[in-house]
């Protein structure tokens, strides 16, 4: 095919796509755990500081990700958190990759992590997939498709009252930030249900999609890591929008998604924090 032969966009059939993708990485991640748990050095190394992990099983999941994806879509482009097969389009898509978001809690032996596979196009996410090899579940949407988890449609929850609702958060590897975003915890803590801290932001996301948390408040993530869990929210009836915050002395950007009662409750508390 030519370099600029037309490309099919059919959002049903991308998100299969990375559904598929998804599972095959999970399956190659959950020998890496097994691996792990036996002994197996994976040589793990640091990426944004010390409490920032970065492992073989990380970038073998990543490199196949790309590997099926190149085949399979020669003429998109590919976003990695590992960089390691990044790479310019003529499509005007481009996939966004997590291989491996929860890598602490993976190295942990703790079954919350997942895999993150979107592809955005100019207005956004179009379709994605976000699986979790741990409890194989699989959640998926594709533009004004909706959202699923597995063979079964998900949705937000309807919760209306910022005391019923249930939010989950994330912290930095930045303990400057991580400070700050302490304290901020404690004040959201004073006014919601509860907190919840997975250690998976793209499980997060998913499970707002699900009903499974009712919200998700975190800053200073990447594309990557809410590429696909974004849209997984959206289609399952969800509002995601995008906030400004400082954190160890710098602003950062956040991201606020909940059912849209819950979502407009939360920013009209963030909005009226000095």
């Amino acid at each position: 095919m030519a370099a600029d032969a037309p490309v099919a966009h059919e959002p049903d059939a991308l998100r299969d796509l990375a559904i598929d993708v998804a599972r095959e990485a999970g399956h190659l991640l959950r020998g890496y755990a097994v691996g792990r748990a036996g002994g197996v050095d994976l040589h793990i190394g640091a990426k944004s500081s010390r409490t920032d992990p970065v492992s073989e099983a990380d970038r073998a999941a990543e490199r196949l990700i790309a590997e099926r994806l190149a085949v399979a879509r020669p003429h998109d482009g590919l976003l990695g958190e590992e960089d390691q097969a990044a790479r310019q389009g003529s499509s005007g898509l481009t996939w966004v990759v997590d291989p491996l978001d929860g890598t602490v809690n993976f190295l942990y032996g703790l079954p919350m992590w997942s895999v993150s596979i979107a592809v955005v196009d100019a207005a956004g996410s179009l379709a994605g997939a976000v699986y979790d090899p741990s409890h194989d579940e699989v959640f998926h949407a594709a533009r004004g498709l909706g959202a699923g988890m597995n063979d079964r449609p998900i949705r937000c929850t309807d919760v209306d009252e910022l005391g019923q609702t249930l939010v989950a958060t994330g912290f930095s590897y930045d303990a400057d930030v991580r400070a700050d975003q302490g304290s901020f915890a404690a004040e959201l803590l004073a006014v919601v249900r509860d907190l919840r801290r997975g250690g998976s932001a793209a499980l997060d996301l998913c499970w707002v999609g699900a009903g499974r948390l009712d919200a998700y408040i975190e800053y200073g993530l990447q594309p990557w890591d809410w590429a696909a869990g974004r849209l997984i929210v959206a289609e399952a009836g969800g509002v995601v929008s995008e906030h400004q915050a400082t954190f160890g002395g710098r602003s950062h950007t956040g991201v606020c998604a909940a059912g849209r009662a819950a979502h407009d409750r939360l920013v009209a508390w963030l909005e009226a924090r000095p």
